[in-house]
Order: C-alpha cells, then structure tokens, then sequence
C-alpha cells in the first residue's frame, strides 16, 4: 500500500461493539480524496491481539501514515507505544486516550456508567455484547434506528479483561494528535474526553453528536482527519 500525491496513508481503528464498516462514510469520502485507506477488522479478544493486528496492517502501510481510534480504539492506538512505524500521527474520535498507569477500568468506576454501558452482558467466555435497546437508543442515539440495530446485529464484542489492561508509555507522547470531543456522548463522559484531549495538548474540535460520530457525523469526523493529514504532508 502507498500513498498518492504525497498524502499520507490512513488507518482506522474501530472500537468495541463496532467493526470496521462502522467507518464507511469516512472511507468514501477519504478515498474520494485520493487518500490510500485500511479500516481492519479487530478481534477484540485481548488488547495484545488488537495491538498485534494494528502492527500488522502498519506493516503494510509504504510511506507516512495517519492513524485514527474511535472508543476502545483508541486504547488500541495509544497502545503502540513509542514504536508505532510509520506513524506520523493520531487522530482521536470519542476515544480512549490514557496515560501511563491507567485502565479503562479504573476510569469507569470513578463514576456511574454511562447510559450505554448500563446493562452489559457479559457472556460465559468473558465477552461483553451490548443489548439492542441500549445500542439503539443510547450508543448510537443519534443514527437512524434501522441502521442502529444493523449496527447492533454485526456489533463485536470487547473482552471485558481488556478494561482492566493498564497502560504503558502511550503513543500520544510521541505523536502530534487531534481530537474530536462528541459532546452527547452516552458511551465515554464528554468531559473525559476533554481531559485526553487537553493533557496530550491534541487540536480539539467540538461536534455535537453521540458515540459513533464517524457513522452519524461523517463530515465532521473527515474535516478532523483531513486537517490532521494535511498538517502532517506539510510538517506544520
């Protein structure tokens, strides 16, 4: 895979509960663009598991390339570490972006959880499926409810073990970052958002939207990731 016109390649990490199609609007409208785009699938079976897929697709990557993480996909990302090849930035929508020493876990349970979050089911092999209702209604509130129980049909489960996973040295320390805060999210709390989003020094942008803001808010998620690209080709 290389890059055309100088752009640089994109890489999109879906997050728990979601698959790679999730990001379909944004990789219409980036290929449209003439950016070279992989939206992997990921097993969500153990952060390592994710980690190792996400190397493999960089591995592919010929050329600078840009990463976005939405959700837990975020956690994915962050996770590289200071050895994130080829990667030459991150883009965080409505993302996990932990620091040193930190779980998902241990964040959860600073507060209640969120309406999302509410009625996990977690299955005898330690996967955790989101009901239709909460999927519907509160992680993806803002899509068409047809499409949101599509969503919900084809959802991939997160290993609950993975919440508890602590973080090492995050990418973020490394890379310059970009960050969308969805304001009306019901999954992660905005205001956690907007405090990943202020300690790693991201360019911030707010949009009023839920969750999937990729699926419900296609534009505004492609004008992050374009300015990022651009940023990035130029040096700035």
């Amino acid at each position: 895979m290389t890059t055309s016109s100088g752009r640089p390649n994109i890489v999109l990490v879906h997050g728990a509960w979601a698959d790679g199609s999730s990001w379909s609007a944004v990789v219409e409208r980036l290929q449209a663009e003439g950016y070279t785009v992989t939206a992997p699938q990921f097993p969500e079976s153990s952060l390592a598991a994710d980690v190792a897929r996400l190397r493999q697709v960089l591995a592919r990557q010929h050329g600078p390339t840009l990463v976005a993480g939405h959700s837990y996909g975020g956690q994915i990302v962050t996770a590289l570490g200071a050895d994130a090849p080829n990667v030459v930035g991150i883009v965080y929508i409505a993302a996990f972006g932990l620091d040193e020493g930190e779980s998902i876990g241990k964040l959860l349970a600073q507060g209640p959880p969120g309406p999302a979050l509410a009625h996990l089911d977690v299955d005898e092999q330690g996967f955790a499926w989101l009901p239709e209702d909460d999927f519907v209604n509160h992680f993806a509130a803002d899509v068409d409810p047809v499409r949101a129980r599509v969503m919900c049909a084809v959802q991939q489960p997160l290993a609950w073990s993975a919440v508890e996973e602590v973080m090492g040295v995050p990418a973020w320390r490394s890379q310059p970052t970009w960050f969308l805060v969805a304001d009306g999210d019901q999954t992660i709390p905005p205001e956690a958002q907007r405090q990943f989003a202020a300690r790693m020094g991201a360019t911030t942008v707010e949009v009023a939207t839920n969750h999937v803001a990729m699926v419900s808010h296609p534009e505004d998620v492609l004008q992050l990731i374009e300015a990022a690209a651009e940023a990035v080709r130029s040096g700035s």
